[in-house]
């Protein structure tokens, strides 16, 4: 970092802030500071991670070089506009947050006040274990968008500070990264939770266990490979097999039955735009999987 001596600054007391508060609190000569609206949340979290709990924002704001904005997307602009009249008269603050739908574009109160700005979203799911997360982040990659070339650098800088990997994201392409992100992370436990309570139905004990290396195969193969990874009846054609999951749904598991059904078209539909697409049997598919 530029400063010689920087002190950290985070606004929030939730699993993203007590995070990244114990990965800088290794880092920095200072131990940060935090600040919540609720105070017993972050004097808890304080105690947690061995960062210093202050009372009000004007505190923090008056003290930092720089400062994390670790909240709810919807509050960012809420944060943004109480930061504001805070800042230093002399400028010169970096501050960021960690939100993963938006660029550095809800900061701009702040960079309208000559504080440098940027948005630094690590991609990667917090569960409330902070020393495991800030194991996890390294080697993480973080998509930076930046309102400035230099707040871009600044950006990576902290980024290099918590040992991840930057990546810039355009301003109006985060969104897109974004849903891409939750359509693999968070879409992903809603079709493993589906796949247990099935297999429940059907008796299995233990569904995460009978699941764990299908599940993991299937993962690595598309992440090395992509589509092409696919295996299964919808590849093979075997519309009698896909017929017989409908059917068995409909009868023992109908509130999965929707997913089911949008997964598997999805899966035709991804097919119908590779070398497959003359092969008869999608057509059957189709016809199929369309809803009665």
């Amino acid at each position: 970092m530029s400063d010689a001596r920087p002190q950290l600054g985070i606004i929030g007391a939730g699993r993203v802030a007590q995070a990244l508060a114990l990965a800088f609190a290794s880092q920095l000569p200072a131990p940060p500071l935090l600040f919540s609206k609720d105070r017993v949340r972050s004097d808890a979290a304080a105690r947690t991670v061995g960062a210093v709990a202050v009372p009000d924002l004007a505190q923090l704001a008056d003290r930092c070089d720089i400062v994390a904005i670790a909240v709810s997307d919807d509050a960012l602009d809420e944060v943004a506009a109480s930061l504001t009249p805070l800042l230093r008269p002399t400028g010169g603050a970096f501050i960021f947050h960690v939100s993963g739908r938006s660029g550095a574009a809800p900061l701009d109160p702040l960079r309208r006040a000559d504080a440098l700005t940027a948005a630094i979203h690590p991609a990667m799911t917090f569960t409330g274990d902070p020393e495991n997360e800030v194991a996890r982040m390294t080697g993480a990659r973080f998509a930076v968008t930046g309102s400035t070339p230099d707040a871009t650098e600044r950006a990576k800088a902290v980024v290099g500070l918590l040992g991840g990997i930057a990546v810039e994201i355009a301003e109006d392409r985060r969104a897109l990264y974004h849903a891409a992100l939750c359509h693999a992370s968070n879409h992903l436990v809603t079709l493993i939770a589906g796949a247990a309570h099935a297999l429940e139905s059907a008796g299995i004990d233990d569904p995460p266990a009978l699941l764990a290396p299908l599940v993991r195969a299937a993962l690595e193969n598309s992440l090395a490979h992509g589509f092409a990874g696919l295996s299964g009846p919808l590849l093979r054609g075997d519309t009698q097999t896909i017929a017989g999951h409908l059917e068995t749904l409909r009868a023992h598991d109908p509130d999965l039955l929707p997913a089911y059904r949008a997964m598997a078209q999805a899966t035709v539909d991804a097919l119908k735009h590779g070398e497959m697409a003359a092969f008869p049997h999608l057509a059957a598919l189709d016809r199929l999987l369309a809803v009665p």
